[in-house]
């Protein structure tokens, strides 16, 4: 598709869309999902995805190029390596749940093939995401986007 790499001036610097290029990619999704259940190695991401291994190397290399996952060696001989999420790959685990969420909220209950419970009580939990200092659900009109101290030109009249 012609022009499906260029993007608008805004683009280059806003948070979403840079975000969306790390991480929004399918693949990219069901890996770093896979990586929060505790799969760590090549065979295992490939056997649970049913990932062709082309795929599946470009992917990792990209996470870990993006500093999501660290490679590190497993055994010698063979070389063996495992992919273990860095503390920002961690960092978008409410990111990953809370799409899951977002997708659960649109099935019946009976056809929910996961839920998020608590580890202590199993019970259900639904989450929600608030802002950190009053813990109100920024999902309402009260909360906004401005344009940010960094912000291009693009982005403070998209905002103004």
């Amino acid at each position: 598709m012609a022009g499906a790499n260029r993007f608008r001036d805004e683009d280059l610097s806003c948070p979403l869309s840079t975000t969306v290029r790390h991480v929004g990619e399918w693949w990219t999704l069901l890996i770093l999902h896979d990586a929060f259940d505790g799969y760590t190695r090549f065979d295992e991401f490939q056997r649970n995805l049913k990932i062709s291994s082309s795929m599946l190397t470009t992917r990792l290399k990209s996470l870990v190029d993006d500093g999501l996952l660290e490679r590190t060696k497993y055994q010698d001989k063979p070389p063996r390596y495992e992919y273990v999420l860095t503390p920002l790959g961690r960092s978008l685990r409410p990111v990953i749940i809370t799409l899951a969420a977002w997708g659960n909220e649109r099935l019946a209950t009976s056809e929910r093939s996961m839920i998020l419970v608590d580890a202590g009580t199993g019970e259900e939990v639904e989450p929600v995401v608030v802002d950190r200092s009053t813990g109100r659900r920024i999902d309402g009109p009260d909360f906004v986007f401005t344009a940010g101290p960094a912000a291009s030109e693009a982005m403070r009249r998209r905002y103004s």
